[in-house]
C-alpha cells in the first residue's frame, strides 16, 4: 500500500471519528430531552422531543437529501454525452418536492402531532392495514441506503483502494451506532457537521480540478464539442415524456418520505416545519452547484494528459465514478482526501436517516400499533368503561359492558 493510500485511511478515519464523537454528544447533550413534558422517550427518540429550530432543522433537513447518490448522480448526468445537464433533474426535482411538502403537508402533520407518515393511514384505515404499508416504506429505504453506500464505496475504492465491501459496513455500522445511541439528535447534530464537510470538500475541489492543464474551460466546452458533446446537453423531442415522467418521479416521489416527515414533525411548531421544507429546497439547489461542475470538468478534461489514461471514463464504463475520478486524477492528494470526506459525509448524513426512519416506522407502526394491538385495545376498553361508569355514576348499575359482552363489577374497575 502506498503513503497517499495511508493518508486517505487517516483521513477517513479521522472524519469517523468527528462523527461519532458528535453523534454521542448530542445523545449526551439531550438525554433527558422530554422528561419534563412528559413525553415518551420512544417517541423523544423518534421525534426529538418537538424542539428542532430552524438552524439545526434546516441542516439536517438539507443534509438528508443531499446524499452520495445526490451528488454523485448529479456530476454522472452533467458528464455522460447526449445527457448533460439538461437531465441533471435532481437538483430541481428534489427542490420542488420539499416546496410542494411545505406547502401542502408540512402544516397538517406538524399541527396534528403524529411521530410518523403512516399514522393518519392508521387512524383512517385501521392499525393493521395502516402497518401493511411500511412494506414499500421499508423498500424504499432499503434501496435508498444501497444507492448511497454504493457510491461511497465507489468513491473509495477509487482514491484509496480500500476493499468496497469493508468501507460499507464500517460506514453502516458507525451510522447505526450513534443512531441507536441518541435517536434524531444525534441524527440532527451530525448533519450539521456533515453538510459543512460536503459544502467544504467540494468546493476546494473544485478549483483546483478547474485550474488542471488537461481541462479546457467549461464555458465553451459547455456549448462546443472539444472532447465530447457539450456537457449542457439537450432534450430531444421524442425522449420529452421521459424526461416529464423522470421530472414527476423525483417532484412527487420525495413526499411520501419518512425520512423528510421525520423533520417535518420534529420542529418545535408547524410553521417552522413549513420554513425548514423551504430552506432546505434552496439548499439542494446550493449543494448541487459543485456536483455540477465537477460534471463538467469531466466532459472538458482530456484524459491522456492525465495518469488515468487515454481511454476516458465513459468508454470505460465508469461514468458513474466520474465524481472519484475527478478528485483523483485532476486534484493534488490532499484536495482529493476534501473530496472525499464530502462524500463520506454525504452518505453518512443520509444512511443514518434511513436507518432511522425505518426503524421509528416499525417500532411504533408495527410493533407498538399493530403487534401490540389487543392489549392496547383491552385498556381503551377499560378506558371507555371506567368513563362510562363516571357519567352514570355507580348507582346505575353494578357493572359496565366492556366492549366483548362481558360485564366488568364495578370495583374492578
Amino acid at each position: 500500500m502506498t503513503g497517499i493510500h495511508v493518508e486517505g485511511l487517516a483521513a477517513i478515519a479521522l472524519f469517523y471519528v468527528l462523527i461519532l464523537a458528535v453523534g454521542i454528544w448530542a445523545a449526551w447533550k439531550n438525554k433527558h430531552a422530554g422528561e419534563a413534558e412528559g413525553t415518551d422517550r420512544s417517541e423523544t427518540i423518534m421525534v426529538g422531543g418537538r424542539d428542532i429550530g430552524l438552524f439545526v432543522g434546516g441542516f439536517t433537513m438539507t443534509a438528508t437529501w443531499v446524499g452520495g447518490g445526490y451528488i454523485n448522480g448529479t456530476a454522472e448526468y452533467v458528464y455522460l454525452p447526449g445527457y448533460g445537464l439538461a437531465w441533471a433533474q435532481a437538483p430541481f426535482g428534489y427542490a420542488l418536492s420539499l416546496v410542494i411538502g411545505g406547502l401542502f403537508f408540512a402544516k397538517p402533520m406538524r399541527s396534528r402531532g403524529y411521530v410518523t407518515m403512516l399514522d393518519p393511514f392508521q387512524q383512517k384505515y385501521g392499525k393493521r392495514m395502516g402497518g401493511l404499508l411500511f412494506i414499500p416504506a421499508l423498500m424504499g429505504e432499503i434501496f435508498w441506503s444501497a444507492a448511497i453506500l454504493s457510491a461511497l464505496g465507489a468513491t473509495l475504492s477509487v482514491i484509496i483502494d480500500i476493499n468496497i465491501k469493508m468501507s460499507v459496513v464500517i460506514s453502516a455500522c458507525i451510522a447505526i451506532f450513534y443512531t441507536l445511541v441518541g435517536g434524531l439528535y444525534s441524527v440532527a447534530y451530525t448533519d450539521v457537521v456533515q453538510l459543512f464537510c460536503i459544502f467544504l470538500g467540494l468546493w476546494v475541489s473544485v478549483p483546483f480540478a478547474l485550474n488542471n492543464p488537461a481541462v479546457s474551460d467549461i464555458k465553451i466546452s459547455a456549448v462546443k464539442e472539444i472532447y465530447q458533446a457539450p456537457w449542457k446537453g439537450n432534450i430531444n423531442r421524442e425522449d420529452t415524456w421521459v424526461w416529464i415522467d423522470n421530472f414527476c418521479l423525483l417532484m412527487l416521489g420525495g413526499i411520501p418520505w419518512q425520512v423528510y416527515f421525520q423533520r417535518v414533525l420534529s420542529a418545535s411548531s408547524a410553521t417552522y416545519a413549513q420554513v425548514l421544507s423551504f430552506i432546505a429546497a434552496a439548499g439542494c439547489l446550493v449543494m448541487a452547484v459543485p456536483s455540477v461542475m465537477i460534471g463538467a470538468i469531466g466532459a472538458s478534461t482530456d484524459w491522456n494528459q492525465t495518469a488515468y489514461g487515454a481511454v476516458p471514463p465513459k468508454e470505460r464504463d465508469q461514468a458513474d465514478m466520474i465524481l472519484p475520478i475527478v478528485l483523483q486524477y485532476l486534484c493534488p492528494p490532499f484536495v482529493s482526501f476534501f473530496g472525499l470526506g464530502a462524500v463520506s459525509a454525504a452518505v453518512m448524513s443520509s444512511a443514518d436517516s434511513s436507518i432511522l426512519s425505518a426503524s421509528s416506522m416499525f417500532a411504533r407502526n408495527i410493533y407498538q400499533l399493530a403487534f401490540r394491538q389487543s392489549g392496547i385495545g383491552h385498556r381503551d376498553r377499560v378506558g371507555d368503561a371506567r368513563h362510562h361508569l363516571c357519567v352514570r355514576g355507580p348507582g346505575h348499575g353494578d357493572g359496565v359492558a366492556n366492549g366483548d359482552g362481558v360485564r366488568a363489577v364495578v370495583p374492578e374497575l
